[in-house]
């Protein structure tokens, strides 16, 4: 089925309306803090599902006024958007919205637009079909009657426009293929989304529903939720020697603290000498600090389904998580849009690694280079494409998700999509399907020659 999302925002400042509003929806199980998560509600994996968004018209009016004023008019065309790596200052503003699914209400939810390339190059090129951020707990200190609302136990979510993405398959694809690995990971669904601004709801098309890092993924992903989360971008994102910098590593919990003592220790592991004079000695020290286990897993994965828009590449898209359980920083992969192939920025990282400057992205480089650790690599290279990334199981996969999303990817409305023609569609989900192919192959031959 479809599912419509409609916001009613007020930029800056909202009205003060507390007194009147009426909660008659409200429920435990759909509005309370008290449920947990239900993740076979909102990420349930073989439909699609609508969500509404409603927004005051004069709201949606700042929305807009606010991407001028950092983007320049809409649809201006010609601008090229700033390099990956470079991020926005600010986020979008937040407005109040109506958020409605199945017949119920969610009330005074906080909507902004999200994203940084991806959000500037939609908006210059005149598609509406852009990205949200949706907070259902924003505006509680404005309307007590929301206090700890919540959207079946999550309190943040994303709403993905699948930018640079004809298949719209590749966000959720790969995210399946994270947490199949038994890695961390945001959970996902296939979502259409109506907006309503004041006329009546328009469709903004096909989006992928994301579970956020920072609120449901370390609170269930992981026995204790109360460690630091990273999300760093910039130079500090390398970790090369010299890059230590306490503004860049994007701080998403405990921020009033300002102890980064995790991430001093593993740059003082990873940058150690020990790694040439005394490489058993190198591996305990940075196992102690660093979950060495998981990251080369998830560079495995990673590598193998190409992903050229995180580490070792681009200086963001992953977060780093201390697992009070261990007090070891775990890596998480976060926004996968441009996973699934290889076409852009000089090409994905090879197998091998062959031609990274090490030095500049020693998580990788280090491990590599050394033997434990690149046979360790190795052997999650073989069970990917044995498992998670099989030829077998993902073109069933890749055709039981394209026939679902079919109808709603095909029907999305000019000004309000990436396609040029429902041909676009078909063409990109036949590469994915040859891509997995190739990738076994490019295996084969990188493991005979270890």
């Amino acid at each position: 089925m479809i599912g419509i999302v409609i916001i009613s925002n007020s930029g800056c400042s909202i009205e003060d309306g507390s007194s009147d509003l009426e909660i008659s929806d409200w429920t435990t199980d759909t509005h309370s803090n008290d449920a947990d998560p239900n993740f076979d509600e909102v990420f349930e994996d073989n439909t699609v599902k609508r969500i509404d968004i409603v927004i005051m018209e004069e709201y949606w009016q700042s929305m807009l006024d606010n991407m001028t004023s950092m983007y320049g008019e809409f649809g201006s065309g010609g601008i090229e958007p700033p390099p990956p790596t470079s991020k926005v200052i600010e986020d979008p503003i937040f407005v109040p919205a109506e958020i409605f699914y199945n017949g119920i209400e969610w009330y005074k939810v906080g909507v902004r637009f999200k994203g940084n390339s991806s959000l500037r190059s939609s908006w210059t090129g005149g598609i509406l079909k852009l990205s949200f951020k949706l907070n259902f707990d924003k505006y509680e200190d404005d309307y007590p009657q929301i206090n700890d609302q919540r959207f079946y136990g999550f309190k943040e979510l994303s709403l993905k426009n699948n930018f640079k993405d004809l298949s719209m398959l590749r966000e959720k694809v790969a995210g399946d293929i994270f947490l199949d690995a038994g890695l961390a990971g945001a959970h996902t669904a296939f979502y259409t989304v109506f907006v309503d601004h004041g006329e009546g709801p328009v469709y903004f098309g096909l989006y992928t529903m994301c579970e956020e890092i920072d609120d449901t993924v370390i609170d269930t992903q992981f026995s204790d939720n109360c460690g630091n989360l990273y999300k760093p971008e910039e130079e500090a994102a390398t970790f090369a020697a010299g890059s230590y910098n306490e503004t860049e590593y994007g701080k998403k919990t405990n921020e009033e603290e300002s102890d980064f003592s995790d991430i001093q220790d593993f740059l003082t592991a990873l940058h150690n000498d020990t790694r040439i004079t005394d490489p058993p000695l190198w591996r305990k020290n940075l196992e102690s600090v660093f979950d060495t286990y998981v990251f080369l897993k998830y560079l495995a994965v990673n590598t193998v389904i190409q992903n050229w828009d995180t580490y070792g590449k681009m200086t963001h898209n992953y977060f780093l998580y201390n697992n009070p359980a261990s007090n070891e920083l775990t890596w998480i992969p976060w926004d996968n849009n441009e996973a699934l192939q290889d076409v852009e920025n000089g090409g994905t990282l090879p197998l091998d690694f062959s031609g990274m400057d090490f030095f500049r992205w020693p998580v990788i480089g280090f491990l590599y280079m050394d033997p434990v650790y690149r046979s360790q690599y190795n052997n999650f290279v073989r069970e990917t494409v044995e498992g998670v990334f099989s030829i077998n199981r993902m073109q069933s996969l890749y055709s039981e998700y394209s026939s679902l999303i079919e109808p709603y990817a095909t029907s999305e409305i000019e000004g309000y999509t990436f396609l040029n023609s429902t041909a676009d569609f078909y063409r990109t989900v036949s590469e994915l399907n040859l891509h997995v192919v190739e990738r076994a192959a490019a295996v084969e031959q990188y493991l005979s020659k270890q």
